[in-house]
């Protein structure tokens, strides 16, 4: 039997846990380049966000109902010619990493990509998250660049590298 089960993320009853699973990477790595935790407050617009954008947050609950990670994506820039184009990112719960929840959760943001005809999937990641790195490599993206010494946290200077993976769709893309 499996042990978790994909959901959609809502603000009603996931924006707790995931503001949790938000400031733990903010207070104890360089996954997120914040240095203040999150408020409540914060989650509402960041749902609204997904929600108006039209953007996935798929979630991974145990049998409990508990969630265990999120995925999403949304605009990586602005510009109306970037619309193909989405930022995703994944965060696992600190107690569940290194149990293969990530693929789950980045092979269904993936598929979600297909369905709504997006084309690049760009995740920026600090290069020093070697785990991130290697799921992203064995889902087929590629590095594609990388960016010395742009955050600064925990005393350090840090690096960014990007990586992306090229999808088939949209079929016939059109400008505007």
């Amino acid at each position: 039997m499996n042990p978790h089960h994909l959901v959609a993320c809502s603000h009603e009853r996931h924006a707790g846990a995931i503001l949790d699973i938000f400031n733990h990477a903010i207070l104890h790595s360089t996954a997120l380049y914040d240095y203040k935790p999150r408020t409540a407050e914060q989650m509402q617009g960041w749902f609204a966000a997904k929600r108006d954008g039209g953007f996935p947050v798929l979630g991974l609950e145990d049998e409990a109902g508990t969630l265990l990670g999120f995925a999403s994506y949304g605009l990586f820039r602005p510009q109306p010619a970037y619309k193909y184009t989405m930022e995703h990112s994944v965060y696992i719960h600190h107690s569940q990493r290194g149990r293969g929840l990530g693929r789950v959760l980045m092979q269904a943001l993936i598929a979600e990509a297909r369905q709504r005809d997006v084309h690049a999937l760009v995740g920026a990641i600090d290069a020093a998250n070697l785990g991130s790195r290697a799921l992203h490599e064995k889902l087929g993206f590629e590095l594609v660049g990388q960016l010395p010494q742009v955050g600064f946290k925990f005393g350090g200077w840090l690096d960014l590298v990007l990586y992306q993976m090229l999808l088939e769709t949209p079929l016939q893309p059109v400008d505007g």
